[in-house]
């Protein structure tokens, strides 16, 4: 693409096809910025991946509605680069014992960076996704705020972005509700106005992690033994890669007592189950941070901390321990703490930061 000088209504747009980005494109051109609409096409999928949002129907979805409103749209090749920053990085972490969540891998490595390095191609000052949240410009800093429908609040995927990032962030939805969207897709009669919403992971549309994995890393996974807290073996597993800590759900061990995934050993193939409080903790370490409200965390400090995007809000301690490390105190322990997730922090409606949880 040819650097043009800097256009102050040119916004760049993610569009996934789905009804949330075509909506954000309609708004921003309300808003009277120059829309240009970007699809990354990020992995190759077969006819089972129809409702991802990084399928091939999805891009085409997203040029019809760039050609109904009067934008431009591009296709910008991003494979390689998921690949080796989401999709990799996906495979280790579940090979390492955690759960990893390739949608936050995902906005820090590709997303928000392919959109900005767009929009400073074609000469723009925003770029925009259709991600439920708000951003704020206060004092020397820009904010990250939760969105106003908080059924469907993205903050927690965008706590990697940048200031120089935020700085040219514009994040429409924030200010609607789902249904509202909906019906501002539908007045405008947008085709994806009624379309349902694509799936959490785009390259594992149908769920099945597992088999993924066996595919993709060309690993078969060998079943090994579940272990009870005294060490004792209650039963078979298929592959500790298939397993997260908390689970209770498709165990296949018959106990007196529900009993849940507290601990996987890589290393022996050995899956530990227990009672409920096994999985319950107190505090967590965290590294990969990037604080948003603040520089530097100097002191101990009261918040709030969510230890999975469903995850409910929880009162905490945090200090951090070192350039790229925090440490969380709870309050109350939490349930289901699990290595490779993302530790977001909270004060009120606002993003302090977050990491990946050691």
């Amino acid at each position: 693409m040819t650097v043009k000088p800097a256009c102050t209504n040119l916004a760049v747009v993610g569009m996934s096809g789905g009804v949330d980005s075509s909506a954000a494109a309609l708004l921003m051109k309300e808003q009277g910025f120059e829309v240009v609409g970007v699809t990354l096409h990020l992995w190759d999928h077969d006819e089972a991946a129809a409702r991802s949002c990084c399928a091939p129907e999805e891009a085409a979805d997203a040029r019809r509605t760039c050609a109904a409103l009067g934008c431009r749209h591009y296709t910008l090749n991003r494979k390689r680069l998921f690949r080796e920053a989401v999709v990799c990085p996906f495979a280790a972490t579940y090979e390492q014992g955690g759960t990893p969540n390739p949608c936050v891998d995902c906005n820090r490595s590709v997303k928000f960076p392919s959109l900005y390095h767009v929009m400073k191609a074609l000469g723009g000052t925003a770029l925009a996704t259709g991600h439920y949240a708000q951003v704020e410009h206060s004092g020397d800093r820009f904010l990250l705020k939760k969105g106003k429908d908080r059924a469907k609040d993205q903050s927690y995927m965008l706590y990697t972005l940048s200031q120089e990032q935020l700085a040219h962030t514009r994040l429409p939805l924030g200010a609607y509700t789902k249904a509202e969207i909906r019906a501002l897709a539908a007045e405008h009669s947008l085709s994806s106005a009624h379309k349902p919403d694509s799936q959490d992971i785009c390259f594992v549309p149908d769920g099945d992690y597992l088999h993924f994995l066996e595919e993709f890393t060309g690993k078969k996974s060998e079943p090994g033994p579940f272990l009870d807290s005294r060490g004792k073996q209650i039963g078979t597993h298929r592959g500790y890669m298939g397993y997260t800590i908390g689970q209770r759900k498709g165990l296949g061990v018959p106990a007196a007592t529900r009993l849940y995934v507290y601990e996987k050993d890589p290393e022996t193939n050995v899956v530990r189950l227990g009672e409920e409080a096994r999985i319950f903790s107190r505090t967590l370490e965290a590294h990969r941070i990037n604080l948003i409200a603040l520089e530097r965390i100097d002191t101990p400090l009261k918040m709030a901390a969510r230890v999975r995007y469903h995850h409910a809000e929880a009162p905490c301690t945090v200090e951090q321990t070192g350039p790229d490390t925090l440490r969380v105190v709870f309050d109350e322990p939490q349930r289901a703490v699990v290595p490779g997730q993302s530790l977001v922090l909270y004060d009120g409606d606002y993003v302090v930061g977050g990491g990946v949880i050691l």
